[in-house]
């Protein structure tokens, strides 16, 4: 992740407007110390900040966990995290088994004392055909922004992973990282932001993409063993050559057609969230979701959402345009070929860090941080549901948070088809992950 103030060395289009000045100060785009939850201060139970629904679950992961990851599987929920360990760190995974209402136990993905650790950057699991596919960040040995992509998949439900996988090749000492997974037939695909032209003055970042492995095993495992059968990864692709340096990106497969969301970086540094599309002669030129036409002096740390069922896709994302901080979200009838017109959700103060699913009716629930909500932590994790036609339902207050960078970005995920399950980084006290579901009658719409 580049800092601002280096975006601003490395490019000659960066213009500083006030709102970038103040929301990097307040954010900032660098940094494991300062990315990874707090340990030390009065207890979680003193100073934690309060739940604001019906049932808050106990998880396993332990004091100083952060950057919680939620994937759907079945009526389940999959959760991966970082948290301390004797080793230095580790990436653990818990499956929430909706039977019994609880989570099972942690199990290692990968642990040692090099990984890359950071607020915005985390890593993630996910689940295709009968594998589970994880990622995380390890550092290089060429100063603090030489990190790189390591991917695994575990065929017995994570109890063993195979061995690491980087998916790009150049071996520079650069960044990449904010990765996202997607399908494609029995292909498992990685996307990520690449720094390889950043050795250069003025280098862009660039989003690239690989077929990582296949989403089945490949053959029966041995007698006794578990198969962790590597296959061949495909060439590595570029989606875009510049792009934004340190926005998440989301991906999903549309009408049978995979898709990337990622916050563009175009000249006169305009920071818009483009989609491309994987189709048979490669990834469609870029095209934003909306011309919102956002000028922003260095990046943001606010990446897209989006989630897709059949052809049907809604994307939500955080943007200033006249430094007005906004809460956006558009649909798509056809696979994200076209959107229709961006809809804003938030009533003020918002500050992005948006996560979307979709609900059975195709309406939308996004989830964002607002500053100066909630009972007086300094913000508040806010959602609402709303449909393609614009009817919304009031606000929802989920939980209180705080600003920092340490609270990270909460995910949800769909857990059944009535409720909804909440992991977010409470940065108070020791600092920890916390998980919490959440009945879907709470955001009644309109009528």
């Amino acid at each position: 992740m580049t800092t601002a103030a280096g975006n601003a060395a490395r490019s000659p289009l960066v213009h500083w407007s006030p709102l970038a000045v103040a929301a990097l100060a307040a954010a900032g785009c660098t940094g494991d110390a300062g990315g990874a939850p707090g340990t030390a201060g009065a207890s979680a139970a003193a100073e934690s900040p309060g739940l604001l629904s019906e049932v808050e679950l106990d998880n396993p992961a332990t004091p100083g966990s952060g950057q919680p990851f939620l994937e759907p599987a079945g009526d389940g929920v999959w959760m991966s995290w970082t948290e301390p360990s004797p080793a230095g760190h580790r990436v653990a995974v818990s499956f929430h088994d909706p039977h019994n209402g609880e989570w099972g136990p942690a199990r290692t993905v990968a642990k040692g004392d090099a990984f890359f650790i950071n607020w915005a950057d985390f890593p993630s699991v996910r689940v295709f055909g009968d594998r589970l596919f994880a990622h995380w960040l390890w550092r290089g040995g060429q100063g603090t922004y030489d990190y790189g992509v390591r991917v695994a998949w575990s065929d017995d439900r994570g109890a063993t992973w195979s061995r690491a996988l980087t998916p790009h090749e150049d071996g520079t000492p650069t960044e990449h990282g904010f990765v996202s997974f997607f399908p494609r037939g029995d292909e498992v695909w990685a996307t990520w932001l690449d720094g390889r032209q950043m050795v250069e003055p003025f280098g862009p970042m660039s989003l690239r993409a690989r077929m990582v492995a296949l989403a089945t095993r490949p053959g029966a495992p041995p007698p006794g063993g578990t198969a962790h059968t590597a296959t061949p990864p495909g060439p590595e692709t570029i989606v875009d050559a510049m792009t934004c340096e340190c926005c998440q990106t989301a991906s999903a497969v549309a009408d049978g057609v995979p898709v990337v969301a990622y916050r563009d970086r175009a000249e006169g540094e305009i920071r818009d969230i483009h989609v491309s599309r994987l189709v048979e002669g490669g990834w469609t030129p870029s095209q934003a979701v909306h011309d919102d036409g956002w000028v922003f002096g260095g990046c943001p740390v606010n990446g897209p959402a989006m989630a897709a069922q059949g052809a049907d896709v809604a994307i939500a994302w955080f943007t200033a345009p006249d430094n007005k901080p906004r809460v956006n979200v558009a649909f798509s009838s056809d696979g994200a070929a076209h959107f229709g017109p961006p809809m804003r959700l938030d009533p003020g103060q918002a500050l992005g860090r948006v996560d979307v699913t979709l609900l059975d009716d195709g309406s939308a629930l996004v989830t964002w941080l607002a500053e100066g909500a909630g009972s007086g932590h300094g913000a508040a994790i806010m959602s609402r549901r709303v449909t393609t036609d614009g009817a919304m339902s009031d606000p929802v207050t989920m939980a209180d948070t705080d600003a920092a960078r340490a609270s990270g970005f909460p995910r949800i995920a769909r857990l059944g088809d009535d409720r909804l399950m909440l992991a977010w980084t409470d940065p108070h006290g020791e600092g920890r992950v916390r998980t919490a579901t959440f009945d879907l009658t709470l955001w009644q719409l309109p009528g």
